[in-house]
């Protein structure tokens, strides 16, 4: 109905929220609004003025686009290095330039906005993009934690969504530790944990010759070539020719098919046990509790057995009820 006045902000008071509007409303408008939102009531309050709201995305396209168009905005923006990558719908495909432009102005700090045009496949879990503002490119340097990773989103799978996860892994890991990443792609998982904990050992494995290249470059800006070993080749093939028995801790952060690698991680394991970190894909109403229980039959298939299990998380939504699950177990 374009009468919400963006000057102000929306207020919070007693468990209403109080939206600011352009005018009165006029008997019929009321009527209108009272179909959708039966509760609402007019009343007269003092707002308070937004601030900065020029470099506001919504602010910048509600001039240029209509308000249901504007509704449309993707709700999330990944943000690696100084590019900003986004999912157009299909209704705003027409207007991706106009989106690509105003994100640009919102966020300085912004060169590139990188429309998804693909979704992820192939053995390298990659995807296209399509530059819809900026300049032409897919290459960064995106900073996590105090680290720097040399990246290009056409070559190479990376998610800024995994943030969290290197960081808290990363931070599990003790001193004297051998640890193997079975999917690294550029390198954040070893690289974080070779910056908190320089007495460990990190083989770093991925078969993406492109990824592979990043991560040698990653593993030497960070300087940690003495914790991290970067391997070229498929997992199953170099943990169980090479680094067999040699691990405390395992990473399989390969959500589409990190099931059918649970036998190699298992003999990658230590006699005595150790930890798997495992990451699956999940649209189950009982995420956790499904990968939990296909973790430990897979486990329990390649002769081992889990002790316990340290931790279960919805890592992330990837889409429309599906989720990344991550469980972390104890095996022997």
């Amino acid at each position: 109905m374009s009468l919400f006045n963006r000057e102000y902000r929306v207020q919070r008071e007693q468990g209403y929220l109080l939206v600011p509007l352009t005018r009165e409303l006029l008997a019929v408008e009321l009527l209108e609004l009272k179909k959708v939102l039966p509760q609402a009531e007019i009343c007269t309050r003092r707002f308070y003025e937004r601030v900065g709201r020029q470099n506001k995305l919504v602010d910048l396209l509600a001039v240029k686009l209509q308000p249901h168009l504007v509704a449309s905005l993707p709700h999330a923006i990944d943000f690696v290095g100084d590019i900003a990558v986004v999912e157009i719908p299909p209704e705003l495909e027409i207007y991706k330039k106009i989106v690509g432009e105003a994100i640009m102005m919102a966020y300085k700090s912004v060169r590139t906005v990188l429309a998804k045009s693909s979704a992820i496949s192939g053995v390298y879990r990659l995807r296209t993009f399509e530059v819809v503002a900026g300049e032409a490119k897919t290459e960064t340097v995106h900073k996590e934690f105090g680290c720097s990773f040399h990246v290009d989103l056409a070559k190479a799978y990376f998610s800024p969504r995994l943030s969290y996860e290197h960081n808290r892994v990363a931070s599990l890991v003790r001193e004297g530790e051998t640890v193997v990443d079975m999917f690294t792609g550029v390198g954040a998982f070893p690289i974080l944990i070779a910056k908190k904990q320089r007495d460990v050992q990190v083989y770093a494995i991925d078969v993406n010759p492109d990824a592979f290249e990043f991560l040698k470059k990653n593993v030497s800006v960070n300087r940690v070539g003495s914790v991290v070993t970067p391997i070229l080749g498929d997992a199953k093939e170099i943990a169980t020719s090479e680094l067999t028995g040699t691990a405390d801790r395992v990473i399989m952060n390969l959500p589409e098919t990190a099931i059918e690698y649970v036998g190699v991680a298992c003999r990658v394991i230590k006699p005595e046990g150790g930890v798997i970190h495992y990451y699956e894909f999940s649209n189950s109403s009982h995420s956790t509790e499904t990968a939990i229980s296909r973790l430990t039959e897979a486990i329990r298939q390649s002769s081992r057995c889990v002790e316990k299990v340290l931790a279960a998380r919805i890592v992330r939504g990837v889409a429309p009820f599906t989720y990344q699950v991550g469980v972390d177990v104890e095996i022997m």
